[in-house]
C-alpha cells in the first residue's frame, strides 16, 4: 500500500491490521539485501509491534484516535524522543543525555495513533543537501542502486524509508531543502511548510530562522494529512481544483540553469502536460530572486546560526565531525553581528517583495533539483562536493529564505532518473498550495 488513505481504508475494512503494516515495514528494514542498515540509526521493532497491537485493539473497540492510527512512520534523528539521546546522526552526540520529553511533533503523531518504526539517518547535523554520512553510512537512492547514487539530504533516511516501503511516511526537517531534495532524488513527495506553523521545539536546530518540519510520503494527500497533524490543525479536505485555469509562474532567472538532460526532459514534459491541460503558465524573471542573490553576498543565515549553536562543540571536538560539515559551519564565524542583522533585515524586505510578485499566481513552478542523483563516488573530492552541494541546494533554499511553503512532486517517467517538480507559494498559503499540488499531481498522472 503506497498511500496513507489506501492503508486507512484497509484498516477500516478489516482487510489488514496495523500489525500487518508494521511487520511489512520491519521486514523491509531487516532485509540484508536492502538499505535498512543505512536508513535507520535505531529501529523500534518491539515498541512498534506493541504500539501496533494497541492501535488494533483500539480500532476493534471503536476507539481509534484518528483515521491514520496504526500507520508506520519514521522519525529523523534530530527529533527528540523521550529517554533517548538526539544525535543528529553524529558520533559526538551519540551518548548525549537522553531527551526528557518527546518533541511536540512526536507527541502529536503519537496522539494521532501513528506508530514510529525507528530513527532515520541523515546528513550529520542536517548541514548538506547531499545525504552522505561518513559515520553511519549513506542510504542509496532507489535509482540505479548498482552504481550507488546519493539520496539527497539532509533527510536522506526519511526519503529512502518511504521509497523502499520501510514506513508509509517519514518526518524530516527542511532548512534549505532537506525534505524536498531527498524527495526529488528518491522519487517521492516532500513538503516544506510555512515554518511558523509547526513547532520546532525539541528538534536539534540547524538555523532556527529557517528550520521547518515536514513530511515525506508517496502522494500529495499523504503529505497534507500528516502536515495537519504536525501543525496541530484539524484534518483538512484538499480543495478539488481543475488544472485548467491554474496560474503558474516559472522563474527564468537562474533556477533553470545547469539542468542535466534527463531532468530537463522530465521538467519540460511535465510543463507541456500542464499546458495542454489548460494551466496558464507564465515564464518571467522574478526581481525578488535576483535581490536574494545580492543579499546572500553578505553571507549565509544557515551558517552563522549553525555556528552559534556549534561553536563550543567545534572548539572541543572538531576532529569528530564530518570534516565537510564542520568546514561549512565554520563559514558562519566570518559574519559579524552587523552583517547578520543586515541580512535579517534584507530577508524581511524580500519576503514582502516575493509575496507581491506572487500575487497574480497560484504557485511558483521550477525544478526542485536541476540534476539527477549523482553517484556517491562523484563526491570524492572537496571541489566536486562543494560544487554539487551548491547546485542541489540552490533552488529549494530560495523558498526557505522567503519563508514560504513548497512541495516537490516526482515527474519522471518509469525507468527514468528521479526528477522533482517544485511548487511554492508565500507564507501561510499552505492549504491552497496543497490544492494546487493535488491538481498538478492528477494532471501529471493523466499524461
Amino acid at each position: 500500500m503506497r498511500s496513507l488513505n489506501e492503508a486507512a481504508l484497509a484498516l477500516e475494512a478489516g482487510t489488514c491490521t496495523s500489525r500487518d503494516l508494521v511487520e511489512a515495514c520491519l521486514a523491509r528494514i531487516a532485509d540484508p539485501a536492502g538499505e535498512g542498515s543505512r536508513v535507520f540509526i535505531k529501529v523500534y521493532a518491539d515498541q512498534a509491534r506493541a504500539s501496533a497491537d494497541a492501535q488494533d485493539a483500539l480500532r476493534r473497540a471503536g476507539r481509534a484516535p484518528g483515521r491514520y492510527a496504526g500507520l508506520p512512520v519514521s522519525l529523523k534523528d534530530l527529533i527528540d524522543v523521550a529517554g533517548e539521546p538526539t544525535s543528529a546522526a553524529s558520533v559526538i552526540l551519540a551518548d548525549a543525555p537522553p531527551a526528557r520529553t518527546h518533541a511536540p511533533v512526536v507527541q502529536r503523531l503519537l496522539a494521532a495513533g501513528l506508530v514510529p518504526v525507528g530513527r532515520t539517518n541523515m546528513t550529520e547535523f542536517a548541514f548538506s543537501g547531499v545525504g552522505i554520512n561518513p559515520h553511519y553510512g549513506t542510504p542509496l537512492s532507489p535509482y540505479d542502486r548498482a552504481t550507488g547514487r546519493i539520496p539527497g539530504g539532509s533527510s536522506s533516511g526519511a526519503a529512502v524509508s518511504v521509497a523502499d516501503g520501510m514506513a508509509l511516511v517519514g518526518i524530516g526537517t527542511d532548512t534549505g531543502g532537506s525534505c524536498r531534495i531527498p524527495a526529488a532524488l528518491c522519487g517521492v513527495v516532500g513538503y516544506k511548510p510555512t515554518a511558523r506553523r509547526v513547532p520546532i521545539t525539541g528538534v536539534l536546530p540547524l538555523a532556527p530562522s529557517l528550520d521547518s518540519i515536514g513530511p515525506l510520503a508517496n502522494t500529495v494527500a499523504c503529505c497534507s494529512a500528516v502536515d495537519s497533524i504536525l501543525a496541530g490543525e484539524p484534518a483538512r479536505e484538499i480543495v478539488d481544483l481543475p488544472v485548467s485555469g491554474l496560474r503558474l509562474a516559472i522563474p527564468t532567472n537562474f533556477v533553470l540553469d545547469g539542468m542535466d538532460a534527463p531532468t530537463e526532459r522530465a521538467i519540460d514534459r511535465a510543463v507541456q502536460r500542464l499546458d495542454r491541460a489548460g494551466a496558464l503558465i507564465d515564464r518571467r524573471d522574478f526581481a525578488a530572486i535576483d535581490m536574494l542573490q545580492e543579499a546572500l553576498k553578505r553571507g549565509s543565515l544557515a551558517a552563522v546560526e549553525a555556528y552559534a549553536w556549534h561553536r563550543d562543540l567545534l572548539a572541543s571536538d572538531r576532529d569528530r565531525y564530518d570534516p565537510r560539515v564542520a568546514e561549512r559551519i565554520m563559514w558562519g564565524a566570518r559574519m559579524g553581528a552587523a552583517e547578520y542583522m543586515a541580512l535579517v533585515s534584507a530577508r524581511l524586505a524580500l519576503q514582502g517583495a516575493f509575496a507581491a510578485e506572487m500575487a497574480p499566481y497560484d504557485a511558483l513552478m521550477l525544478p526542485t533539483v536541476p540534476i539527477a542523483p549523482p553517484a556517491v563516488a562523484a563526491f570524492a573530492t572537496d571541489e566536486a562536493y562543494w560544487r554539487l552541494n551548491g547546485l542541489i541546494l540552490r533552488n529549494p533554499a530560495i523558498v526557505n529564505f522567503f519563508d514560504g511553503c513548497a512541495i516537490s512532486l516526482p515527474c519522471q517517467a518509469p525507468g527514468e532518473p528521479p526528477a522533482g517538480l517544485m511548487l511554492a507559494a508565500p507564507a501561510m498559503r499552505d492549504s491552497w498550495l496543497f490544492a494546487v499540488a493535488a491538481a498538478v499531481e492528477r494532471g501529471l498522472a493523466a499524461g
